[in-house]
């Protein structure tokens, strides 16, 4: 069994067992947005749609504050939360940018140099 230290990237949240089960309210809510009704429920009332879901504090502060790196430390997985971002109008690159504290183009031209 490896280290979870080997794994460790400065800036970054490891999304392992313990944060799963931590963001289980919370991916479980985003996973709902593949349906449209759901996403006109939430933008329509927001606080509860996110009582609904069971939501904790800290994941309802970073919903409303629009947080992505607060809503990876709230146990949130990008592939769940990028449903999220779509109701936002951003997509995984805006995460990805956001989650790096880069913008979107740095973030982009990063990806095609790692990609050379």
């Amino acid at each position: 069994m490896q280290e979870t230290s080997k794994f460790n990237v400065p800036g970054t949240t490891l999304f392992d067992g313990d944060l799963a089960m931590k963001g289980y309210a919370l991916n479980k809510m985003c996973f709902s947005f593949n349906t449209a009704a759901n996403r006109q429920a939430f933008t329509a009332d927001e606080a509860a749609y996110c009582r609904q879901y069971g939501l904790n504090e800290q994941q309802s502060r970073a919903i409303r504050e629009r947080d992505v790196l607060g809503l990876l430390a709230a146990g949130g997985n990008v592939y769940y939360l990028a449903k999220f971002a779509g109701i936002l109008g951003l997509d995984v690159q805006d995460l990805g940018a956001a989650q790096t504290g880069m913008s979107k183009e740095a973030f982009k031209q990063m990806l095609l140099e790692a990609g050379k």
